[in-house]
């Protein structure tokens, strides 16, 4: 992927990763939270974190000190 795809992917994930947050929060204050559920988002949050961790570092170079 060059820098523009790998932008436009962050992009997404991180919007992603903003919705899954608020999705979790809008689970946590309903009357019977479903843990099941928040434990997958919580997953799939962190999946995403990691995605997003390693595409940053695709467009950091290296440099060597």
């Amino acid at each position: 992927m060059d820098e523009a795809q790998i932008a436009a992917r962050l992009d997404i994930l991180r919007v992603e990763h903003r919705d899954l947050d608020a999705a979790i929060d809008a689970l946590a204050l309903s009357a019977a939270p479903d843990q099941l559920r928040t434990a997958r988002l919580k997953k799939r949050k962190l999946r995403l974190r990691d995605e997003i961790a390693m595409l940053e570092d695709e467009l950091i170079p290296d440099i060597i000190a």
